[in-house]
């Protein structure tokens, strides 16, 4: 008599946690949503757009603070039913590996590329005066920036391509709002010291840039320009926050896997370091970036709920349900 082995249904073993991010539509107020029944079945390294892997996180913890209040009636009061006062929730972790992504995640305010600066430019917290921006030409790819010249580009760094600032005041950064602009500031690269769309370049030609990875603005906008960037800034204090949809995922020993999807988290605090010692009466450390974040709410469409955050959980082959 044969018999089919079933799995039980015992709590899910999981070694690590892995961080997506994706970023929220800033002017439209729009996050991205992650639909599990159609797309939970991704490979790690390979997530759906917009999603982007931030690799294995550590100390991965998430806390409710959203208070229920009883509704008393009668004499003696009793409770005849309950509602939610507030919601709250917090998530908080540690990133193991310094990109410019993590270190914007990990700080509560604007993160800068550090441009190339001028020849004799004054000093500044945030970068000296960078040199002229090149205008990106015709014939551009994600992958191919088509310059007039690529003097002062070198193939190992990086390329911030996006718009001169003439004035804007609101959101900007392309493809991920990087800055609020509160009114019109002077310097005429700061939106390309705040952008996301930032590569690696990994070869020079003399009239074009070869990208190591597609920019995340995909083909460059018709006005945009191209500066070379050295590294990268944030700062302690100011007003704007980060806002990105989150997805952190838990796969268990049997292939199971739990998905806790923020559709907007914003940070809620300053940037903060870890130190890890790598062993045990060893000096060297790694220095991790640590990051916490508050849950916004987004009203689901199925009902009209107020939502901080879907848990989710796909079983096992052949687990017990």
């Amino acid at each position: 008599m044969s018999t089919t082995n079933w799995f039980s249904n015992s709590a899910p073993v999981a070694r690590r946690v892995r961080a997506y991010f994706a970023p929220v539509n800033r002017a439209a107020q729009v996050p991205v949503l992650f639909d599990p029944s159609e797309q939970g079945t991704f490979s790690f390294t390979a997530p759906p757009a917009p999603w982007i892997d931030l690799g294995w996180i550590q100390g991965f913890a998430r806390k409710s603070a959203s208070k229920i209040a009883a509704i008393n009636t009668g004499i003696p009061a009793a409770p005849l039913d309950q509602v939610r006062e507030n919601l709250s929730a917090q998530v908080l972790f540690e990133f193991l590996g310094w990109t410019k992504l993590t270190m914007a995640l990990a700080t509560g305010s604007q993160h800068m590329n550090l441009l190339a600066p001028a020849s004799g430019a004054a000093h500044a917290a945030v970068g000296a005066r960078a040199t002229s921006a090149v205008a990106v030409q015709s014939g551009s790819t994600a992958t191919s920036i088509v310059l007039s010249s690529t003097a002062g580009f070198t193939a190992g760094q990086a390329v911030a391509v996006d718009i001169d600032n003439t004035g804007q005041t609101g959101y900007v950064g392309s493809p991920v709002s990087g800055a609020y602009i509160r009114q019109a500031i002077s310097d005429v690269d700061y939106i390309r010291r705040v952008t996301f769309n930032v590569a690696l370049i990994s070869q020079v030609a003399s009239t074009s840039l070869t990208l190591a990875s597609p920019l995340p603005g995909g083909v460059p906008a018709t006005e945009a320009k191209a500066q070379a960037v050295t590294g990268f800034v944030d700062r302690e204090g100011g007003s704007f926050f980060q806002e990105w949809s989150a997805l952190f995922v838990m796969e268990g020993s049997q292939h199971e896997r739990i998905f806790f999807h923020y559709p907007r988290l914003q940070p809620n605090t300053g940037a903060e370091e870890t130190n890890i010692a790598l062993a045990s009466k060893s000096k060297l450390q790694r220095i991790s970036l640590h990051a916490q974040f508050t849950a916004l709410p987004v009203t689901d469409p199925l009902d009209g709920e107020r939502i901080l955050c879907y848990r989710s959980f796909l079983p096992a082959p052949n687990a017990l349900v």
